[in-house]
């Protein structure tokens, strides 16, 4: 077999051939090709096609392709890359088989379709529940089987219907009828899942999973998650189940980063794929580090600790009461359940007071912070202020190594070994509550179990820990709780080592983005460079854009930098303002769409501002806003005349979004968009970079902002034909001084983008559309 075959088109770019070719010989290796390509430059098919290549070869050990996106777009674009390859295979081969991994809500017939009491809210919950009770039903001293479980369901719907009642209708979802009632049945005043029965009835007792799957999927090619959903659901049985069961049998696996990289889902779920056999994909790989980051992070709220004392209170309270002479069902049970434990009842009361404790320091600190930062914090809360902000409570000095001030405490305290027991205790107490309350919900006690044990446990150099204060609004609550929520955190700052050991089960793969260079630090930053020194394979290529440079300008104008030193605050009018207002309006003329990209959403807005009436195009602009509301911005950014969309450069506008077509003809970027560097939390990430890297301030906010920039810029020039402009303004996108960032960008991109004062921006663009 040739990849040429797999290939889903007539005839590949030449980077795309190096690169199929580069990733399937590194692969044989156990290596990881890392390519950045340029936008339009097709390195999904190049990805697939690589893989699919090893997976089909008989020589090789690899059993599937796993691929990781952290933008819906891009698990877009691979569905419809595995759709086109199948399409293109020869008529004797069998099609790529591939599935789409999505949530307990994107799957589940009850939650799709608001029936059951379950809906996206309570998805995770009701179904725990429902499907324990369906396994205690079922089970070995269940009074019943799943069989019969399932049976007596769809009888129920039969029974209805031979009555003669009026009305009745199946449970409809993903345009299929399912055998059972849009309500949830019972047994025996039990509520249970039917679907997950008829799962469970399906699965071999001894045997593989493969055997539930209720339909057959070797020659359906992509299985997305309508066809997944109508496919089980019609047959009554689970989908998200059935989905898990697909796992390990198909070709191609489509997910996000935290199927693989987030512990809880790679533990409980998809765990099957981590392995030598499958060849992993990550895919806006730029993102990587930042994702990751935040997926091996912990933290938990002062909701969370409050509530796990009243689960604590419910184990040890009837405890107490049968001490006292008060003889409980309850407390026969939970001395049951803690005979054989490995954790004892006195370490339960233990966790219990050290955490009310600690809710009890938390707030002391809270308030100690708020009266010397806000001494009107009382007075405000009361009058429920319109704005208030968040704030950061570091608990030690960022740049620092030493322990942090919570730790200190609860050592003196003498609270530090309950905390080295609390997941264990958590685990246990989660397992006795199930069995003493019939209800559905997840155990919170087990989330501050952990936390506080991680919290003990973990070095104080990478993890760095504070309180977090989030505005919200809460009546009911007292003090400085009605304003903030608060939340103990734990960030990794050095999420490199989890991303090597993580890599480092799959037996290669690819990793791409448009971009990724600097490679040294990009290597540097994910543990690549720690995997290439235990002797695993890594290959760097890097494409520019094919396309012709005639359809393209690119400028970097020579403004001055657009810091807060020079700029001032939001608001002001400074001649720096004026300088890239200017700019922007000489870009705004192009014909057709303009995307501006300003460091922050506050800086969008005030440039939006100074756009509206100034240029002879309607302006949007882009809030922080949820994903209905940004979709339907595209939407109106899209249709119709042009228009110019302002928004900021860390949103989610300028990434992972298809202006393919004439949907954009000019992007313009303003300034280096680098994070709040006042932070405690970028602060303590900066010097754990000093301290593993050399110099925190390139490896973590420099190079990540300049990518930032080159994200949006990315978004113009993504097909042959397509012709557009590309401007940086900020003269070190122009100039080779201490502080530029041109270096930051490949060769080839760097010659492109050539230097302008600010004056002869106008020139170089009427040039440019007028040829």
């Amino acid at each position: 077999m040739q990849w040429e075959e797999v290939f889903g088109h007539d005839s590949p770019y030449p980077e795309q051939v190096d690169g199929i070719e580069t990733a399937i010989e590194v692969g044989h290796r156990g290596g990881f090709t890392v390519v950045e390509g340029a936008c339009g430059t097709g390195k999904t098919m190049l990805a697939l096609t690589a893989g699919i290549e090893l997976v089909r070869d008989p020589e090789s050990a690899y059993e599937r392709v796993l691929v990781l996106t952290s933008v819906k777009q891009q698990l877009r674009q691979f569905e419809a890359d595995i759709e086109t390859i199948n399409a293109g295979l020869p008529d004797e081969w069998r099609p790529v088989s591939a599935l789409t991994l999505v949530g307990k809500a994107d799957v589940c017939p009850y939650a799709r379709e608001r029936r059951g009491r379950v809906d996206t809210s309570n998805v995770y919950e009701r179904c725990e529940g429902l499907r324990e009770r369906t396994r205690n039903l079922s089970g070995e001293n269940g009074p019943t089987t799943a069989g019969a479980l399932a049976s007596e369901a769809r009888r129920a719907q039969t029974g209805l219907v031979d009555s003669g009642a009026s009305g009745v209708s199946y449970l409809e979802t993903a345009g299929d009828s399912t055998p059972y009632l849009p309500e949830m049945p019972e047994y025996d005043g039990t509520e249970f899942c039917p679907f997950y029965a008829q799962y469970l009835d399906d699965l071999p007792d001894e045997g593989e999973p493969a055997e539930a799957i209720p339909f057959a999927f070797e020659d359906r090619g992509l299985i997305d998650t309508e066809t997944l959903v109508g496919l089980a659901a019609s047959h009554g049985s689970c989908p998200h189940s059935v989905m898990g069961a697909l796992l390990p049998e198909v070709e191609v696996v489509i997910g996000n980063y935290y199927h693989a990289f987030d512990p809880t889902t790679a533990a409980t779920f998809t765990g099957a794929l981590v392995d030598e056999s499958t060849f992993v994909v990550c895919d806006e790989a730029h993102m990587l580090e930042p994702r990751v980051r935040d997926l091996v992070s912990d933290g938990v709220a002062d909701v969370t600790l409050r509530d796990a004392v009243k689960e604590l209170n419910r184990i040890v309270t009837p405890l107490e009461f049968d001490d006292a002479g008060h003889e409980t069902d309850d407390a026969r049970l939970v001395r049951e359940e803690f005979a054989d434990a490995d954790v004892t009842l006195e370490e339960v009361t233990a966790v219990r007071d050290a955490i009310v404790a600690l809710r009890e320091e938390l707030s002391r600190r809270v308030e100690t912070y708020l009266d010397r930062e806000r001494p009107d914090w009382r007075a405000s809360l009361a009058d429920r202020p319109e704005t208030y902000d968040d704030h950061e409570l570091p608990l030690r000095d960022p740049t620092s190594t030493e322990e942090d001030e919570l730790t200190r405490w609860a050592r003196e305290a003498g609270h530090l070994d309950a905390w080295t027991r609390a997941e264990a205790v958590g685990a246990v107490v989660a397992r006795v509550l199930n069995e003493l309350d019939d209800e559905d919900q997840t155990r919170v006690v087990t989330a501050a179990g952990r936390t506080l044990t991680a919290w003990r446990a973990l070095d104080h150099g990478t993890f760095f820990r504070e309180v977090e204060l989030e505005r919200t609004w809460d009546e009911t609550a007292s003090e400085w709780r009605r304003g903030y929520n608060a939340r103990l955190a734990l960030h990794n700052c050095l999420p490199g080592e989890a991303i090597a050991d993580r890599l480092s089960e799959f037996g290669g793969g690819v990793l791409m983005s448009a971009t990724l260079e600097p490679m040294d630090v990009f290597r540097q930053v994910t543990g690549l460079d720690a995997l290439a020194d235990g002797g695993r394979p890594v290959v760097e290529r890097t494409y520019g854009l094919g396309f012709p440079e005639a359809h393209r300008a690119s400028f970097a104008v020579d403004a001055p930098k657009y810091t807060y030193e020079n700029r001032g605050s939001v608001g002001t009018d400074s001649e720096t303002r004026a300088v890239y207002v200017d700019a922007v309006c000489e870009v705004a003329r192009a014909p057709g769409n303009v995307l501006v990209g300003m460091p922050s959403y506050a800086e969008a807005r005030w440039m939006a501002e100074r756009l509206d009436g100034t240029v002879e195009k309607a302006v949007l602009v882009d809030e922080a806003s949820g994903d209905d509301a940004t979709e339907s911005l595209k939407s109106e950014f899209f249709a119709g005349s042009g228009k110019v969309l302002v928004t900021s450069l860390r949103g989610t506008l300028t990434e992972g979004v298809d202006y393919r077509g004439d949907r954009l003809s000019a992007a313009v970027v303003c300034g280096v968009p680098i994070v709040d560097t006042s932070s405690p939390r970028t602060k303590a990430v900066r010097a754990a970079y000093d301290r593993e890297f050399g110099d925190g301030f390139r490896t973590a906010l420099l190079v990540p902002a300049v990518r930032k920039a080159r994200q949006a810029l990315g978004r113009v020039i993504r097909g042959t034909d397509e012709r557009g402009v590309r401007v940086l303004v900020d003269e070190r996108y122009a100039r080779d001084s201490w502080d530029s960032v041109r270096g930051f960008f490949p060769e080839t991109e760097r010659e492109e983008f050539r230097p302008v004062s600010a004056d002869m921006l106008s020139f170089g663009l009427d040039r440019f559309w007028s040829e």
